[in-house]
């Protein structure tokens, strides 16, 4: 498969700038091939904007991730209906070849069946983590070296730097855009095949070059929530995938009172005030979930307060041969358990033969199935990996 004729763009001083920037961030010979990982977004299409007119041989791939109803036309979406349609005429007015893959199946049974199970087992899962682990930098990865890439990019705002030992993992420059806690689950195998062109750069910027290259998504809004719940609802998806979620328990005082009824488990996240209609004259939060015994506990906001978690379903990109082997040291890290919140101070350990993050001053509502990246306190910008959270161990109040 050859390139088709070269991108017809009209360049200014911006995207000038732009352009060099992204040969910088991919380090390869013009005329190499590059897979871009199209969403139908500014991001995605920006980015292959500028590697097509950088003078790299750009293969679009869009990925169909699910079809079903009201989500098709949701707005500040992806992978479906009119983002596939987006994408696909952005490859058109770029010149380049593209291709649009029907993963429905991998992603229900990888991504919307995992985000499920896990409600379903009282943890609050992130699925877009989930996503760019299997069906986005797994499966999609292999389409690229089967089209003859020599790398593949996406519009994340992230930064790969190449260091002593190879290629690093670093927080995008615009801190209001950094990914990286979504993309904690980077493999180091992964990271050598990936480029990110944006993650150098602001937002704003990357608009403007939309704009001034006459891309149509450039007013495009951004895309948000989970893609694959419609209007915010995931109980909605839930209550479709797991019906049995849905089975009326107690709501339990952290001091053994039963304070009233719920509807079930998967409504309910740590952290959650709001919908519990109990009341006791003080505020009270949802600090445990027992799926199992089907209880919703609740408690005072110091009852949110975390001293230390435990990780599973580890990824270590550090300089250590692996994060057990940071544990054993008790390297510092800073960890970062909410996409929302700035990592925190702290120590890696083992817990009970597992990995485990021990605060120096305790995080409040940190949520078994969220994720927790890790970063270097000497580099701060620099990701050392992460796991999901398994476990936490309250602190004392």
């Amino acid at each position: 498969m050859g390139a088709m004729n070269a991108p017809v763009l009209t360049a200014g001083k911006l995207s000038d700038g732009l352009i060099e920037a992204a040969r910088d961030a991919v380090r390869l010979p013009v005329g190499s091939r590059i897979v871009a990982a199209m969403s139908g977004g500014v991001d995605s299409t920006v980015t292959a904007a500028l590697l097509a007119r950088a003078g790299y041989d750009v293969v679009g791939v869009t990925l169909q991730l699910y079809d079903h109803g009201a989500a098709i036309q949701k707005k500040g979406a992806c992978c479906a209906g009119q983002d596939i349609h987006d994408a696909r005429t952005a490859a058109e007015s770029l010149g380049v070849p593209h291709y649009v893959l029907d993963y429905e199946s991998r992603f229900r049974d990888q991504v919307m069946e995992d985000f499920a199970d896990a409600y379903l087992r009282g943890e609050t899962p992130i699925p877009c983590v989930r996503c760019n682990q299997t069906v986005k930098f797994r499966d999609l990865l292999d389409v690229a070296r089967d089209l003859g890439a020599e790398a593949m990019a996406t519009g994340h705002y992230v930064r790969r730097e190449v260091g002593a030992n190879g290629p690093e993992l670093h927080r995008a420059a615009d801190a209001n855009r950094d990914q990286s806690y979504f993309l904690f689950a980077t493999t180091t195998e992964q990271l050598a095949y990936l480029r990110f062109p944006l993650g150098g750069l602001p937002k704003p910027a990357v608009r403007a070059a939309a704009a001034e290259l006459g891309l149509a998504v450039a007013d495009k809004p951004d895309s948000q929530d989970i893609c694959f719940v419609p209007e915010g609802r995931y109980t909605t998806v839930i209550d479709r995938l797991r019906p049995q979620g849905a089975v009326p328990g107690d709501i339990v005082h952290l001091d053994g009172r039963v304070l009233g009824r719920h509807e079930g488990v998967t409504r309910y996240t740590i952290g959650q005030r709001r919908g519990l209609n109990v009341a006791v004259g003080d505020p009270l939060f949802v600090v445990r979930i027992d799926a199992a015994g089907r209880q919703v506990i609740v408690g005072p906001r110091e009852a949110l307060l975390t001293a230390s978690l435990t990780l599973k379903e580890t990824n270590w990109v550090g300089d250590v041969a692996s994060i057990e082997a940071a544990c054993e040291a008790g390297r510092p890290v800073l960890a970062r358990v909410r996409s929302t919140r700035e990592p925190a101070p702290g120590r890696l350990a083992l817990i009970d033969g597992a990995p485990a993050v021990v605060f120096d001053t305790p995080e409040e509502g940190v949520a078994p199935g969220q994720a927790c990246a890790l970063y270097a306190p000497e580099a701060a910008t620099r990701v050392l990996g992460g796991g999901f959270i398994a476990g936490t161990v309250r602190a004392e109040f």
